[in-house]
């Protein structure tokens, strides 16, 4: 029997380990929004948790359109010039998943009567969530229950479902109920600043139409004034004794089907489900929308659908397949990542791809830095199209990221640090305003798109004008001393627990690589350059800027500050914090935090990652071992860099384990917030850990870069990437890396410093060894979990 009181097998995973789906063997009710989260099905379009498919019980249910949001008023406790007054925050819109089933007159309900068996699977080779149910219910009768879910890849506004019901030992009496409903009742918020505002009843009803097996809803917003629609259109299977009906009203529309089923028959229901919003057209215009939707869908079939999806993820893992051997938890990760990643951006087309995708309702579905700094590479080296969409929409608000520059006295563009439609949502000013290094990461995001596809009409159309605004940010914001340095001051890098700054290394540093890219670039294209207004003096004050950036250096320690005088803070007492009391924002003062050398998430060590050619190899092994020991890992984002860091500086051991936790930070719902969407930007960290880790890859100015070591918990990796038109593949043991061309002209690599190029022949080259590097520590109780590998490929859990 299926566990389901949730308290039984509490110490058992949630999850099987298999390479290519992520199976949950059996029904935990104790577990099950976490468990919704990592069944989300996405398209970047269209978002849906994986609630059971009657609706209840759930932990949290959510059907998600990107960047369809609500308005409310930011409080602020004092109001201060250029604080932001309004929020936007993401909506549970008309939910399409819901079937309810009745087995004589008794509603299939997995908490009453016997759950027998309980399976759900999600398949990232074909991009569905099956669920396997054998119930009896409370009145004795025995039924089957098979549902296969999808949110379409190549048809972006469908989503489909496939439900099919058969009697176990005798005739059953069943009336399926297929729903479309709106202003769904949600769980109220916590006091987390990471979990979302509940905004309850947010869509206004304006039309409702039944007809046939079809069904509409339309509603509005109440104060954002945006419109959406929903559709439900059936195929039905059973019987020829079938009783239809469909019926709506302003927040439910109903499709039932009643029949009598004998043992060895079967209701078999495919539905097919549409969405539509706009800001600007009619109501009309998006009723036709949806009609059309179903109707493309109904002519695919659902077989068709299943195809298209399965050819669609087939051509996407060709180039981003990630093989590990010898850690059978972290093989099953980085395909879990990769496939919520894709899910975050694939037909997101010119929209957002928020923190936690369209997997819940954290953060209030805002976008931050994670899509540029994380998320964006992943998707540059596997699937370039969702990265260009990706810029294209930061690029669609480049018109209010410079309107907000000027309302703060500043020249070019200040883009927002959370926003959904590039207004500023972020209502606290150090932690937010303050943390200008998010207008180089998108301009950085840019240079990498650019040099990894060669796209130049991308650079000339969207690129150039993105670099010049934040070049011009750049250059207001700085300013040169009397010695003729560059300073930028008054500015929060990455680490949220040091904020308001002078000269943060990682914002220096980036804005240096902002700087002297939208110099270049504006030199390949001098016609757009005009038409931005960019001449020859003001590229060279560009030049100047960068060349003269304050990069502060400790000589005393023989460290680079995270910023100036962060090395002369007095150290926070790590022996005197509980365990319980992380995250310490949660229970500390911002003020004690501030002025106390200790590190939210890699900051510094962020800077070894994305600007290396900053640093000598002693210098990073001295940065990384000093800010180790500072590092407390507050932030989901931050294992990740760690890794990657780790690696390169030789500490291959400690990089595996952190590998493990951005890997399996929502599969184990490592931080006890899963419940609230997946972090994507973590599921990325996977890919990250392991390819730019232990793989050694980086890229730039046309050069692509491999130092390929593994460590001893791992045997054998292999991953795939596209670059410049190339689809290559990186495979490596402990002695030795292979690289294959798998199609293209081919391409001048490099590995461990030696040039080599890559054409029809695979090259297999040595991987230099390295001594074993002494051992750096982390803050008391800070630790990794380490990797501890069994013969089986299988890790002990903490407890």
């Amino acid at each position: 029997m299926s566990t389901h009181d949730g308290q039984a097998g509490a110490d058992r995973p949630v999850f099987s380990v298999e390479p290519w789906c992520v199976r949950e063997p059996e029904l935990r009710l104790d577990r099950l929004a976490q468990t919704e989260s990592v069944f989300a099905l996405s398209n970047g379009h269209v978002g849906m948790r994986g609630n059971l498919d009657e609706g209840e019980p759930h932990g949290l249910p959510g059907t998600y359109l990107n960047s369809f949001y609500e308005q409310r008023p930011l409080p602020h406790a004092e109001t201060a010039y250029g604080y932001p007054e309004m929020g936007q925050t993401v909506i549970n819109v008309t939910n399409g998943k819901v079937i309810r089933l009745l087995v004589d007159d008794e509603p299939l309900d997995v908490r009453y009567g016997r759950l027998h068996h309980h399976e759900r699977i999600l398949d990232m080779r074909a991009g569905t969530l099956t669920r396997h149910v054998e119930w009896t219910s409370p009145a004795d009768r025995t039924i089957k229950v098979t549902s296969v879910r999808m949110v379409s890849l190549t048809q972006r506004a469908v989503a489909a479902i496939c439900y099919e019901v058969e009697p176990v030992d005798e005739a059953v009496r069943v009336v399926a109920q297929s729903e479309l409903v709106a202003n769904e009742a949600l769980p109220g918020g916590g006091k987390d600043p990471r979990e979302s505002a509940i905004l309850s009843s947010p869509l206004v009803g304006e039309e409702h139409v039944a007809n046939g097996t079809k069904v509409l809803l339309l509603h509005r917003t109440r104060q954002s004034g945006l419109r959406m629609a929903a559709g439900m259109s059936h195929d039905i299977e059973g019987p020829e004794s079938m009783a239809i009906d469909t019926e709506s009203s302003k927040d439910v529309g109903r499709l039932t089907v009643a029949t009598r089923l004998e043992p060895g028959q079967r209701l078999r229901i495919v539905k097919y489900i549409s969405y539509g919003w706009s800001s600007r057209r009619s109501r009309p215009a998006l009723h036709d929308q949806v009609v059309g939707a179903l109707a493309g869908a109904r002519q695919t079939g659902w077989q068709g659908l299943l195809d298209e999806q399965r050819a669609y993820l087939d051509e996407f893992w060709e180039g981003a397949d990630v093989e590990v051997d010898g850690d059978a938890e972290i093989q099953q990760a980085v395909r879990f990542g990769l496939f919520h990643v894709l899910q975050a951006g694939a037909r997101a087309e010119r929209r957002m791809i928020p923190a936690k995708g369209l997997t819940g309702p954290g953060y209030d579905g805002h976008t931050f830095w994670d899509t540029e700094t994380f998320v964006l590479p992943v998707l540059t080296y596997t699937s370039p199209g969702a990265a260009a969409d990706a810029l294209g929409w930061r690029h669609m608000t480049l018109p209010l990221a410079r309107d907000r520059a000027n309302q703060l006295g500043l020249e070019g563009a200040t883009f927002p640090w959370r926003t959904i439609r590039g207004h500023e949502c972020s209502g606290y000013w150090p932690a937010g305003t303050a943390a200008f290094h998010i207008n180089a990461d998108i301009s950085d995001a840019v240079v990498r798109y650019v040099d990894a596809t060669q796209d130049e009409q991308f650079e000339r159309e969207i690129g150039l004008d993105i670099l010049v605004h934040t070049a011009r940010l750049w250059r207001s914001l700085g300013h040169h001393d009397v010695g003729g340095v560059f300073r930028i001051d008054g500015v929060t890098g990455p680490d949220e627990y040091s904020a308001v700054v002078d000269n943060n290394v990682y914002t220096n540093l980036m804005a240096r690589r902002n700087l002297q890219e939208a110099a270049e670039t504006a030199m390949r294209h001098p016609d757009v350059a005009d038409r931005l207004g960019v001449n020859a003096e003001e590229a060279a004050s560009w030049r100047d800027a960068a060349a003269a950036m304050l990069i502060p250096y400790d000589e005393r320690l023989g460290v680079h500050p995270q910023s100036e005088s962060f090395t002369n803070h007095a150290r926070w007492d790590f022996s005197a914090t509980k365990p319980d009391h992380y995250p310490l924002l949660l229970n500390y003062p911002y003020f004690d935090l501030y002025r106390k050398q200790v590190v939210k998430q890699a900051d510094l060590v962020l800077a070894l990652h994305l600007c290396g050619d900053a640093f000598t190899d002693e210098q990073k092994e001295r940065d990384f071992a000093y800010y180790e020991g500072l590092t407390v890992r507050d932030s989901s984002l931050s294992a990740q860099t760690q890794a990657v860091v780790a690696a390169e500086v030789g500490q291959l051991e400690l990089a595996h384990d952190y590998l493990g936790e951005t890997a399996l930070m929502d599969l184990h719902d490592l931080n006890h917030n899963t419940r609230d969407g997946l972090h994507i930007a973590s599921m990325a960290g996977a890919w990250s850990g392991l390819v730019a880790g232990f793989g050694g890859m980086r890229a730039g100015r046309g050069t692509l870069r491999f130092a390929p070591r593994l460590p001893g918990g791992i045997s054998r990796l292999a991953f795939r990437m596209r670059y410049r038109g190339n689809r290559i593949k990186v495979s490596m043991t402990g002695e030795a890396a292979r690289y294959e061309l798998l199609d293209g002209r081919g391409l001048t690599l490099w590995h461990h410093g030696e040039r080599f190029t890559l054409a029809d022949e695979p090259v297999e080259l040595p991987i230099e060894q390295i001594p074993v590097r002494p051992p750096v520590t982390q803050p008391a109780g800070r630790e990794p979990a380490p990797r501890r590998i069994d013969p089986h490929g299988r890790v002990p859990r903490r407890r």
